[in-house]
């Protein structure tokens, strides 16, 4: 039909503009998928502001992480141990731990905030 555009994947015609997709929050930084990449530290002012702006979905796969964000970012972030892949344009809020833990070891809450952590902005570029 004439002035109608094919899609390749129905699922960006589907979802809103690349500014309008939800922040994804993850225990950890991690690429969901090829692609390039920009990641830069993330104040906590700057987080809270993206999460109310745009909302997020948790990929958080431990609780004492998702109790952390919880504290910090002043909105339930629910546990929620999901397989994610993160759009072209969107942004992701990682938790970053200032030490590697010992392997095994799955940190509390309060332990977490002993050894220290950082946030991190992961935008999916291309």
């Amino acid at each position: 039909m004439e002035g109608m555009r094919p899609w390749e994947n129905l699922e960006e015609f589907l979802l809103p503009s690349d500014e309008n997709y939800p922040v994804v929050l993850f225990n950890g930084p991690i690429c969901t998928t090829t692609g390039l990449y920009r990641v830069t530290l993330l104040d906590i002012g700057e987080a809270k502001e993206l999460i109310q702006t745009f909302g997020f979905v948790s990929a958080v796969g431990h609780h004492g992480s998702a109790e952390v964000l919880s504290r910090v970012l002043e909105a339930e972030v629910p546990m929620n141990r999901i397989e994610y892949s993160q759009k072209i344009g969107q942004k992701a809020i990682a938790l970053k731990l200032k030490i590697r833990p010992p392997e095994g070891l799955i940190l509390s809450a309060s332990e977490m905030a002993q050894i220290g952590f950082e946030l991190l902005l992961l935008e999916r570029l291309e």
